[in-house]
């Protein structure tokens, strides 16, 4: 429900029993529905967050930042110095939240995303330093 075009089960089934991969998420605690999660690969000092979803309902909420902080200090304890992520250049609430918790632009992909309508947006790229 979190993006236009959903990665499949399959794909987060094969992520799950690859080595580096590392995931948090945020359970509802009344219904035990899942509200979010975060999804990063750890190689060579450096990460890279996957993916970030919030459910609808529960964005706006703080979910995304109950998510990020502890596991970047996860990430801090596995070492890891540099954390890359791409996001749509279009999408103004998580781009906040980046710039927030520390994260600088580094780059940038045109015609990265493919959104709803079917149109290309470009993804930035950003970076932030951890101190281990």
């Amino acid at each position: 429900m979190s993006f236009s075009h959903p990665w499949q089960e399959a794909d987060f089934e094969q992520l799950f029993t690859t080595p580096g991969i590392f995931a948090d998420g945020a359970i509802e605690a009344k219904q035990q529905q899942l509200a979010g999660f975060i999804l990063s690969r750890v190689a060579g000092g450096e990460a890279e967050i996957l993916t970030l979803a919030v459910a609808p309902e529960w964005r706006r909420l703080g979910v995304a930042t109950s998510l990020l902080k502890p596991h970047l200090q996860g990430l801090v304890e596995a070492r890891v110095t540099r954390l890359f992520l791409e996001v749509s250049a279009e999408n103004v609430a998580a781009l906040a939240l980046y710039k927030k918790l520390g994260f600088e632009q580094v780059g940038e992909r045109k015609a990265y995303y493919r959104a709803a309508n079917n149109e290309l947006t470009a993804a930035l790229i950003m970076r932030r330093d951890l101190i281990c």
